[in-house]
């Protein structure tokens, strides 16, 4: 090897790791994050069966009126057939299907797992491919354990005391099968929320029903990234912090379900969330 031939080689070395350095320190898109390296809880779904009861709880109980917020039109279930564990895989399976409870009779059924892990700051990474059909409506988000919500896994251990939204909503994914592929974040809270919610962005995925994808959102002191796959598309950072606009320096739990709109197709059948890992970095 002659010596311009070795120093050409030493150039192109240092452009590479040059280039890499600016990558890293510009965060171009990604979820390069070095703040939360230790995993403090997780559920990698290995075991065939029910859920594992000691980390999810199945939440069922219909709010005052008989229906969920927002003219939702299923009944949440405790049983195997609406959540499962399945070669490696959660299922949350939405049904079509006639079912009674608690004195209501709706046509569909879902379920609603809540996390028996709550923490404070920290970061989420949930690999789902996520159901289809117009009127299916999944979502991985999180709530304050405070919040107070008859029927809510932290309600019943005694935490609730504070309504929604004033207690603080993170929506890590939502997807709406009406406009498929296309993935949103949100941030509610008492300055922001429901039909008027301004803190929010989504993007447009490839196969989200077809293929999984990694859902994160790392939250800090300072503000909240959410991103797909590594490549950040919203972040949350009010510039002069108050109740109204961050009430996010308290316990939040996990939350999956999959809701069913009025809209549904009439010809849905069944369709399901399937999850691959729920891990909990801090």
């Amino acid at each position: 090897m002659t010596k311009r031939t070795l120093v050409f080689i030493l150039i192109i070395i240092g452009l590479i790791l040059f280039s890499s350095s600016m990558h890293k320190s510009l965060n171009l898109g990604t979820n390069s994050s070095t703040t939360f390296k230790t995993l403090v809880w997780s559920d990698e779904f290995e075991d065939d069966g029910p859920i594992n009861k000691e980390k999810w709880f199945q939440q069922t109980k219909l709010p005052p009126g008989g229906s969920w917020w927002g003219g939702l039109i299923q009944h949440y279930t405790d049983r195997d057939d609406n959540s499962h564990v399945k070669d490696g895989l959660l299922n949350i399976v939405a049904k079509k299907q006639e079912f009674h409870d608690q004195g209501e009779v709706k046509q569909f059924t879902s379920a609603r797992l809540n996390s028996k892990f709550a923490f404070t700051y920290g970061r989420v990474e949930v690999r789902a491919k996520l159901p289809e059909g117009v009127g299916t409506w999944p979502a991985i988000w999180m709530l304050n354990k405070n919040i107070n919500e008859d029927g809510a896994y932290w309600q019943k251990q005694g935490f609730g005391e504070v309504n929604w939204p004033i207690c603080g909503e993170i929506d890590i994914l939502e997807h709406w099968g009406k406009n498929q592929d296309y993935v949103q974040s949100a941030v509610h809270t008492a300055a922001s929320y429901g039909h008027d919610v301004v803190n929010l962005s989504g993007k447009n995925i490839t196969s989200a029903s077809d293929e999984f994808h990694v859902y994160s959102v790392e939250w800090t002191k300072e503000k909240m990234a959410f991103s797909v796959d590594g490549d950040i598309h919203y972040v949350y950072n009010p510039s002069h912090k108050n109740s109204d606009n961050w009430p996010f320096d308290t316990d939040q739990y996990i939350i999956l379900n999959i809701a069913i709109e009025p809209d549904i197709d009439p010809n849905f059948v069944e369709s399901s969330m399937q999850i691959d890992y729920v891990r909990i970095y801090q």
